[in-house]
């Protein structure tokens, strides 16, 4: 149990960390969150990879396929986050 939560944090790390550099701006996010924005992009990723494939991971956790979908899940979980956030913030 203490593995998969270790995996799912680095995997996190790594897809919140790669979803940053890929969208261009200003984000304003502490490693702590970038780890969350990678964890809640892969299950965004892993919800998309099943309603499209209509297939779990029942083949194993950590799958290349997987880590993809944490990308690119966390890649859309950061562009909302950005739109959001611009209109949201107090101007002064």
């Amino acid at each position: 149990m203490l593995g998969l939560i270790v995996t799912i944090i680095v995997i996190g790390l790594i897809a919140g960390a790669l979803a940053r550099l890929v969208v261009p701006g200003r984000q304003d996010l502490s490693i702590l969150m970038t780890m969350v924005l990678g964890i809640v992009g892969s299950f965004v990723g892993g919800f998309l990879g099943y309603l499209i494939f209509h297939k779990d991971a029942q083949n194993g956790f950590l799958q290349p396929s997987g880590i993809i979908g944490s990308f690119i899940g966390a890649v859309i979980v950061l562009l909302i986050w950005t739109r959001v956030g611009k209109n949201s913030r107090v101007r002064s």
